[in-house]
């Protein structure tokens, strides 16, 4: 089956626009950079979750779903825009997140508030006990739920990305490199097949977000991107297989852990801020966009060579750490 034969609902604003950072590109005296806008895909502030969930929804409403239930942290982008695009399509939403509820919503928190999702709260990682714990009891209640896993990241949901790169490869030729921020997987493995598919002949740098030690031992991000890769190629019927080398992972930036702001990801946001009135987020692409700075001051790229920076979104993230700023 084709992309195109796909179900696929309209959520986002698309093609999102590609920048040439010119200040940052002067500024750093290195490679020319460029930026994949998709914090602008429109979607309750938008982020990279809506060009998922233009593929999930559409799954979830032919099997005649009327709740969402998906998983993510206090400040997840990906549970707001899962909120949000309910919300179009009149439907419920139930969100499992991970933390202790604050006094005070802000930030993604407060808008998934405002969007009227009903908020679980857990302590540890979602497991498919706890999923399906909840999903019965949304089922007693006489509804029908959807499960979307953290991040909308599975073979349905990584379709969007697939399919964001052939938008990028009409948008543009010339590009050596793509560095984004890599966390449950999706994105990543959307970006790679959709690279095999557009013959796209540069380098796709995974900036880790997460510490992988914080998860259960047996868990591999290189085998949870090369299944998700593998589960994509086989519903679009594509002859191609995956392994876990097919994916460049760095892991050098991800400081004290997962939504732990540092210097990293402070200096970041206020590089980008000041030279291009770009706003990044403390979770992702602060962190991301912040390994790429330090790879470009270790001359990791030639200053002939063309850099795309894919911006995921995240910027309602930045309300909730206005005390560390």
């Amino acid at each position: 089956m084709s992309l195109i034969a796909k179900p696929r609902v309209n959520l986002a604003f698309l093609p999102t626009p590609v920048e040439t950072l010119e200040n940052a590109t002067k500024t750093l005296n290195g490679p020319k950079i460029l930026i994949k806008r998709d914090d602008q895909t429109g979607l309750a502030l938008g982020g990279n979750k809506t060009r998922k969930l233009e593929y999930l929804v559409a799954d979830a409403l032919n099997q005649n779903a009327d709740t969402l239930l998906t998983t993510g942290t206090i400040q997840s982008n990906h549970c707001r825009q899962t909120a949000a695009a309910a919300n179009k399509f009149n439907l419920r939403c139930e969100l499992i997140l991970r933390g202790k509820q604050p006094n005070t919503p802000n930030g993604n928190l407060l808008l998934d508030y405002l969007l009227n999702a009903k908020c679980h709260w857990i302590d540890t990682y979602i497991t498919d006990e706890k999923f399906e714990k909840i999903a019965a009891q949304i089922r007693q209640a006489g509804r029908k739920p959807y499960i979307i896993p953290t991040g909308g990241s599975n073979a349905i949901g990584a379709l969007g990305y697939v399919n964001a790169m052939l938008e990028l490869a009409e948008q543009q030729q010339a590009i050596d490199h793509i560095v984004f921020a890599s966390s449950s997987g999706g994105t990543h493995a959307g970006l790679v097949v959709g690279a095999h598919l557009t013959n796209f002949t540069g380098k796709i740098h995974g900036v880790r977000i997460d510490k992988d030690e914080d998860r259960d031992k047996a868990y591999s991000y290189e085998k949870e991107l090369t299944k998700i890769s593998n589960d994509v190629t086989h519903m679009l019927g594509i002859d191609k297989h995956y392994s876990e080398k097919d994916f460049i992972i760095n892991r050098e930036y991800t400081g004290e852990g997962y939504a732990v702001m540092g210097s990293l990801e402070k200096e970041a946001i206020n590089f980008l801020a000041k030279e291009e009135g770009i706003l990044l987020d403390p979770v992702y692409t602060g962190r991301a966009f912040g390994g790429l700075l330090d790879l470009i001051k270790k001359k990791t790229f030639s200053k002939n060579e063309t850099v795309l920076f894919w911006h995921t979104g995240g910027a309602p993230a930045l309300f909730a750490y206005a005390k560390q700023f």
